[in-house]
């Protein structure tokens, strides 16, 4: 029986370095690898390019190795919540390579997929085209963005099986399934794993041949970036 489990973060991390690349799923403040990263800012790996939607927010996600200067180069959609981000960005201490969010979402299922390299009309015409080979298909320019080429992609599912195979739930399945098996070792976390064949094939959103390391995740905040209700009187 295939088993990919890991007993902890600190073995499902194992083999980062500074310098590398990553992949991290989420969309806002859903579904990101709150464990990963915690782990990642504790043992302090440095000069970092993260490949991700968005930021996080100032003291949480990604925000947390951004306030301590672990990143060199970021790669998303948009600056987001996150003050210390535009800060960086602003200042030119963070190398920012701002993504059109489908674009970015396409690259890494390029990357998932085997394919080197994809055309799209996003961006054309504008500063995300600059230096980039351009091509006309039935009379519409198009854009040709490389696929994204990174060391580990850090995801995290609802649920998992010890084989790797997940499930994500609602908005958590922006950006978290495309990164899974788009980098060279992907590691997923979950709310709750199970053994090997209790899951629902129907129901599983990522077989686990793109995953490599799994584990049970644990204190997860779950944060809301923006509430848009208000309390009952």
């Amino acid at each position: 029986m295939i088993k990919k489990t890991v007993n902890n973060v600190q073995e499902a991390i194992e083999g980062v370095q500074d310098g590398m690349t990553f992949m991290l799923g989420g969309f806002g403040l859903c579904g990101i690898p709150e464990n990963a990263i915690a782990e990642l800012v504790q043992q302090n790996i440095r000069d970092i390019t993260c490949i991700s939607n968005n930021a996080g927010v100032d003291d949480f996600g990604l925000g947390l190795l951004l306030q301590k200067k672990q990143i060199k180069k970021m790669i998303s959609s948009y600056v987001g919540e996150n003050a210390e981000f535009e800060r960086q960005m602003l200042s030119e201490e963070l190398e920012v390579e701002l993504t059109p969010q489908g674009t970015l979402a396409a690259k890494c299922q390029a990357a998932q997929q085997g394919f080197p390299a994809i055309y799209t009309p996003a961006g054309y015409g504008t500063e995300v085209s600059m230096g980039k080979e351009t091509r006309e298909f039935e009379g519409k320019m198009y854009v040709l963005e490389e696929a994204y080429k990174a060391d580990f992609a850090f995801v995290k599912a609802w649920k998992g099986d010890e084989a790797g195979n997940l499930i994500f739930k609602g908005t958590a399945r922006n950006f978290n399934p495309c990164m899974c098996g788009a980098a060279k070792i992907t590691v997923a976390e979950v709310e709750e794993l199970v053994p090997a064949g209790e899951l629902d094939p129907n129901q599983i959103h990522i077989p686990g041949i793109f995953v490599q390391r799994i584990f049970q995740g644990k204190n997860y905040e779950k944060r809301i970036e923006q509430r848009t209700v208000k309390a009952k009187n």
